[in-house]
């Protein structure tokens, strides 16, 4: 049998595997190092619901900077086997995830055919509450007008905008793939997803917003997730509290999400002088992003 193929979680195209009940749940021994929990998935599930359905069980053990493959246990091998491609559940069955020796290195490298810039719940209701939002206002329409300049695509949520309005007005939303309402804290919903979709060759998202320990953190944790490396941008981010903010980028950078600056990404982005776009660039950072109260902080 060939080498396994390292594999992060996406989705394999589907098809039909073996003979089962045509509908309903279908009971699954979900296998990960010493454990083995038995749980079930819908018939038809995929390699998508069984690597969904292995973080809900290990989310604890699991770590998202590993390659993993999974694998089927094979009654006529009487051992486990690499997931035929365009697996489907359909009856009931064994799967193990086998972490791979290989470590990711997340190396930070941006460059604006593999980016998506999202900008989260930047609302007017925030406004008193959160702390220094005048600075990171200032600071997320510069990372916006290097978007558009750059031809990054941006994706915008909106928390709860009925309840706690719309996205402040110093924010020019000009030319955004999508403006988005939410009530669950992570940007990562259905229609983002299939926005990401369609975006090819997506490696990294740049993070600006609030909260930083809220829907920032569980944004990025979702993403990376996903196989994607998130750049939370430090000075376009914040809480209500200095506590939070400062705890949540400690705990995201521990897990290899990079927290940057929007100077340090917007040149990273243009990576060169002779960049046809490096003037425009270069006129947007001529004057610092705002030193304030959140300089000490991060």
């Amino acid at each position: 049998m060939a080498a396994a193929e390292p594999v992060v979680p996406t989705l394999l195209n589907s098809g039909g595997v073996g003979g089962g009940t045509p509908s309903g749940t279908v009971p699954v021994l979900f296998c990960f190092s010493v454990f083995a929990r038995p749980s079930s998935v819908p018939h038809g599930a995929g390699y998508e619901l069984l690597i969904q359905k292995f973080l809900s069980l290990y989310s604890d053990q699991i770590d998202m900077h590993r390659k993993f493959v999974v694998q089927l246990f094979a009654e006529e091998w009487g051992q486990y086997v690499d997931l035929p491609k365009g697996f489907t559940v359909s009856e009931r069955c064994k799967v193990r995830l086998v972490p791979l020796q290989i470590q990711l290195t997340t190396l930070g490298n941006l460059t604006p055919s593999s980016t998506v810039f999202f900008c989260c719940d930047m609302q007017e209701r925030f406004r008193p509450a959160i702390k220094y939002f005048g600075d990171i206002i200032s600071v997320g329409q510069r990372l916006l007008q290097g978007a558009r300049i750059l031809g990054i695509p941006v994706i915008v949520t909106e928390q709860y905008p009925k309840g706690l309005g719309s996205t402040v007005q110093e924010i020019d939303l000009t030319g955004v793939k999508l403006v988005l309402p939410k009530t669950k804290f992570s940007m990562v919903l259905p229609e983002v997803e299939a926005a990401l979709a369609e975006i090819p060759g997506v490696r990294s998202v740049v993070l600006f917003g609030v909260e930083t320990h809220v829907c920032i953190q569980q944004t990025a944790l979702e993403l990376v997730g996903r196989g994607i490396e998130v750049h939370i941008v430090a000075d376009a981010t914040s809480s209500r509290s200095m506590m939070d903010r400062m705890f949540a980028l400690e705990r995201l950078a521990r897990t290899g999400i990079i927290v940057t600056t929007s100077e340090a990404v917007l040149l990273q982005l243009v990576a060169d002088k002779d960049h046809p776009k490096f003037k425009e660039v270069q006129n947007l950072i001529k004057a610092s992003a705002p030193e304030s109260g959140l300089l000490s902080k991060v």
